[in-house]
């Protein structure tokens, strides 16, 4: 797919891979931190994937959070994934946010990610 943002993406900024998928920091971050990680097949969402891809994504967010662990020290995560247009999804290419979170990032944090931005 010519066309697609994340098939296109430079190689070189990826910091972590595998055979299926790979991450790097997102380019708007949500919060410090945030990171994505992405399938090197292009397949529209998380329904679209082999288990082979959703294995290898499992394995790269371990990583990644690891990573960001080190780098940031959040104190908790979310994990999300929007599946089609009307659930948000903006690129049509499985990918997958692992948002660090810290206290006091909002005032109330109950409800998780729809609490991140406003």
């Amino acid at each position: 797919m010519t066309d697609c943002y994340y098939c296109n993406k430079e190689k070189e900024a990826f910091l972590i891979e595998n055979d299926v998928a790979a991450g790097y920091y997102d380019e708007s971050p949500s919060s410090p931190g945030h990171f994505l990680i992405i399938t090197k097949r292009h397949t529209p969402d998380f329904f679209g994937m082999t288990p082979e891809e959703q294995q290898g994504v499992n394995d790269l967010l371990m990583q990644a959070k690891a990573l960001v662990d080190k780098e940031h020290g959040p104190d908790a995560y979310n994990i999300g994934a929007n599946c089609g247009p009307a659930a948000g999804q903006s690129v049509r290419h499985a990918h997958f946010h692992l948002i660090p979170r810290y206290k006091g990032d909002v005032e109330n944090p109950r409800g998780g990610v729809r609490n991140i931005m406003k």
